[in-house]
């Protein structure tokens, strides 16, 4: 009887890890995504790669970065749209250096857009003068959906 009730004590703290992690999106935590050629639409052949960092919060005020390696960006933002699609801008970030991207302080999603991304239909994206529709993106998952 002993190892039953240590298995619903572990049970437990493993099922409240996982919703913390997967609420770590939506206001508290911020969230690590993982951004390549191969999410892009169509895809891109690229030796480029990027991470993303977003933070948002309930009001919709949102904290962003990317750092890129091998992406000779121009530009980046996050976009709506669910994966497998193109969708428009709805987050600039600007330049902080080379192969850095961040939001402006006061960045915030509108009510319909976070609600996208609590729903995972927003990416980021950094476009390069090859790539001018994009060279690597990430779909958040503030859900914890598979990449």
């Amino acid at each position: 009887m002993k190892w039953i009730h240590g298995l619903t004590k572990g049970s437990v703290a493993l099922i409240a890890a996982a919703a913390l992690a997967g609420c770590a999106g939506m206001g508290g935590g911020s969230m690590s995504v993982p951004m390549s050629g191969a999410q892009e639409v169509p895809p891109v052949n690229t030796s480029g790669s990027g991470t993303g960092t977003v933070r948002a919060g309930s009001d919709g005020a949102v904290t962003a970065s990317i750092k890129t390696t091998g992406v000779n960006g121009i530009a980046a933002h996050i976009h709506e749209s669910a994966a497998g699609a193109n969708g428009p801008v709805i987050v600039p970030l600007v330049k902080k250096g080379d192969g850095e991207w961040a939001t402006e302080a006061g960045a915030k999603f509108t009510p319909s857009q976070f609600e996208a991304y609590k729903a995972g239909r927003t990416y980021f994206n950094v476009h390069t003068p090859q790539n001018k529709g994009g060279e690597v993106r990430g779909q958040i998952r503030p859900s914890g959906g598979a990449y």
